[in-house]
């Protein structure tokens, strides 16, 4: 899996038909229309994200891995 910073996994789910709901701090907050779940991706500049959430957040974003 290659390194991507959270303003990468803010692109890609905005890709995927996620809206910003909300900014919180460095946190943008994703979601779509009438879906309960919703997404934080932490965008700090261009440090790269840690592994295991790379590999949690698309799965529960209904994406691949590839989208990233």
């Amino acid at each position: 899996m290659k390194p991507a910073s959270g303003r990468d996994l803010a692109r890609a789910l905005e890709r995927n038909g996620r809206l910003l709901l909300r900014v919180h701090g460095s946190h943008h907050i994703y979601g779509k229309d009438g879906g309960a779940i919703r997404l934080s991706a932490a965008v700090h500049g261009d440090r790269p994200l840690k592994t295991g959430l790379l590999r949690h957040l698309p799965g529960l974003a209904g994406s691949s891995e590839d989208a990233l």
